[in-house]
């Protein structure tokens, strides 16, 4: 009998073989890259509702984007599936040295410790190779959302020291911030470049911030963004009952129905 991953593995073969599937055969890694990372956050979206059933559909189909793109790089002589799979055997061998060799680590912080330590020497062998000095901040991935990249920049130059010690000189940094948008804004001439850069430095200070008070701004956000869905549905189903849309109301209207949902999802938390 096939092993289900054997089955997988020739499927995607024939796929892209040359009768195979015209749409298969066109891809290439850049053009299915952003289908990897649509998978990743249906994953993610499937463990926040706590449907197994769809995590295990949405994880087959975030496997599916590592056969593609394993395929494609087997295709052109690189690696195979059988690659993949043994180099992040070997690296979690390598990285766990108190289950697989003779290290110790009692704690899962002192596993933590232990995998940034590793992480770090792996940091500076792959700087050595290229002929420079390794950062602390190298190998944060730059195809990361920007919030979790800002965010991950500021955890690392933390380890370090380069980091607020209290939470209201972080705040303090927000308002000096807010203040330079402020007076881009309040310009003769404004600057397009000039608020953007200061629209950056916000969001950048705001994420520091939430790291601070242990916030993840990335789920923040989309929580935020839901709640913002939730609501303008409320207004849009409210002006329906009476025949209308919101481009038919004013936005002192609309701005009544957002207080109404907002007061209606208070009191439910409260019940």
């Amino acid at each position: 009998m096939t092993a289900p991953i054997d089955r997988l593995l020739g499927i995607m073969a024939r796929l892209r073989a040359p009768d195979g599937c015209p749409w298969d055969r066109a891809q290439d890694f850049a053009s299915i890259a952003p289908y990897t990372i649509e998978e990743a956050y249906e994953v993610d979206d499937a463990i926040r509702q706590g449907d197994m059933g769809q995590l295990r559909d949405e994880l087959g189909d975030l496997l599916l984007q590592v056969v593609f793109h394993a395929e494609m790089a087997k295709e052109d002589g690189h690696f195979d599936f059988d690659a993949v799979a043994t180099a992040i055997s070997d690296k979690l061998v390598e990285r766990h040295p108190h289950v697989f060799t003779d290290g110790t680590a009692d704690t899962a912080e002192a596993v933590k410790l232990s995998w940034e330590e590793l992480k770090a020497a792996e940091r500076a062998r792959k700087a050595e190779a290229k002929g420079r000095t390794a950062s602390i901040l190298d190998d944060v991935g730059l195809a990361l959302p920007a919030l979790m990249r800002a965010e991950k920049l500021q955890k690392r130059a933390a380890r370090v020291g380069f980091d607020w010690p209290e939470t209201a000189q972080v705040i303090a940094k927000i308002e000096e911030e807010l203040a330079e948008l402020k007076e881009e804004l309040a310009a003769e001439r404004r600057d397009a470049a000039n608020i953007h850069e200061e629209m950056g430095d916000l969001i950048f200070a705001l994420t520091n911030l939430a790291r601070h008070l242990k916030v993840d701004p990335e789920l923040a956000l989309r929580d935020c963004n839901a709640k913002f869905e939730r609501r303008f549905q409320f207004i849009e189903s409210a002006l329906a009952a009476e025949g209308r849309t919101p481009d038919q109301a004013s936005l002192a209207e609309m701005e009544a129905l957002w207080q109404r949902a907002k007061a209606g999802e208070k009191l439910k938390k409260s019940a």
